[in-house]
């Protein structure tokens, strides 16, 4: 089968050649299932996360050996299933999640961590679902309980999570600001129904998002959404309530922020740190029941997967890049093409 394997620590933007840090393999071996419950499955398309980028440059927390083979959500088909399995069939379409592996055209999994993907739903676009989508579902649902007419303000809104992010806000009710950079990422964000979108390349966040408050008779912030750190944190906490949740999802600033701890105390703030993924080990029924209803909105419309750009494996650099430059509006793809896949053998 054809796989992207990271063969050693580096920079994935750069052309794929013998020299890079990603190559790609047109004869690495298909898997095969591990366990009567396991399930085989034929990928359709895998979503890129600022995540997968940071582990290919040995920036993310969790390193693992070389070589490997990157990837995290994905969607696809099942391929083939193991002798107790009992909920899914050959051909069933499905999205999941992983550790690793889902840059490849088959990749494993345990029956319990599949997901049906509803009639009806894209199922290129339910491989951006899972990793996102459940990041900003188990932030402002489970961690935040964000409740209508609270106000969030989202950071980094244009991104992949930071996209979800605004859409779970109307969901819940929420009175949403979006921070952006960019007038076609404004210009989006708005046609989404944001209640109101700054311009942080062009606009100051403090006196745009207080004027808007003041318009609405709001206090303030009740819930910030930051993937991004650095200054826009230490502004955003100036607009904040007393008793507001800042959810600490990522730094793609680069600059991690400091939040003083006195002002914490102060103004009775809630500082969550969520780091979606080590759920899976220490609260896997909140990511089922997250997944679940996430589909749930998908397939009723309730909630869009906007992909920005899909590239093929073999342009997987290319696709890093667009991570790396933040040139997407919502999601980056790896698809696959089925017309040419490689028939599987056990």
């Amino acid at each position: 089968m054809e796989a992207l394997q990271c063969i050693k620590i580096g920079d994935p933007t750069i052309p794929i050649s013998e020299t890079s840090p990603i190559t790609i393999s047109t004869s690495h071996a298909i898997p095969n299932l591990i366990s009567p419950t396991s399930i085989r499955v034929r990928v359709k398309s895998t979503s890129l996360n600022y995540a997968n980028y940071l582990q290919i440059l040995g920036k993310y927390q969790e390193k693992p050996p070389l070589p490997f083979i990157p990837g995290s959500d994905y969607s696809g088909v099942v391929d083939f299933i193991g002798p107790n399995v009992s909920n899914f069939r050959p051909g069933d379409r499905v999205c999941s999640f992983a550790a690793l592996g889902s840059f490849a055209q088959f990749i494993v999994a345990e029956e319990n961590d599949l997901f049906l993907v509803p009639n009806g739903c894209d199922l290129v676009a339910a491989g951006a679902l899972p990793v996102a989508f459940g990041t900003s579902h188990v932030a402002l649902v489970h961690r935040a309980q964000l409740s209508s007419g609270q106000v969030l303000l989202v950071l980094g809104a244009a991104g992949g999570v930071g996209l979800s992010a605004v859409q779970i806000g109307k969901v819940c009710g929420a009175v949403v600001i979006a921070v952006a950079r960019g007038d076609e990422k404004v210009q989006f964000l708005k046609s989404l129904g944001v209640d109101h979108v700054v311009d942080g390349g062009k606009d100051s966040i403090i006196e745009s998002v207080k004027e808007f408050l003041k318009a609405r008779k709001l206090k303030g912030v009740d819930v910030l959404y930051d993937p991004v750190g650095g200054k826009l944190t230490k502004e955003s906490m100036k607009l904040l309530n007393w008793g507001a949740h800042i959810l600490i999802i990522g730094f793609a600033s680069g600059d991690v922020p400091v939040i003083p701890a006195n002002i914490a105390l102060v103004k009775n703030w809630t500082i969550h740190g969520l780091y979606w993924g080590s759920h899976k080990i220490h609260r896997p029924g909140v990511l089922e029941d997250s997944v679940k209803e996430l589909l749930s909105w998908f397939a009723k419309g309730l909630i869009t997967i906007n992909i920005s750009h899909t590239y093929k494996l073999s342009e997987a650099n290319l696709a890093f890049a667009a991570i790396k430059e933040r040139k997407a509006i919502g999601k980056v793809m790896i698809a696959f093409d089925d017309d040419s896949r490689q028939k599987s053998k056990l």
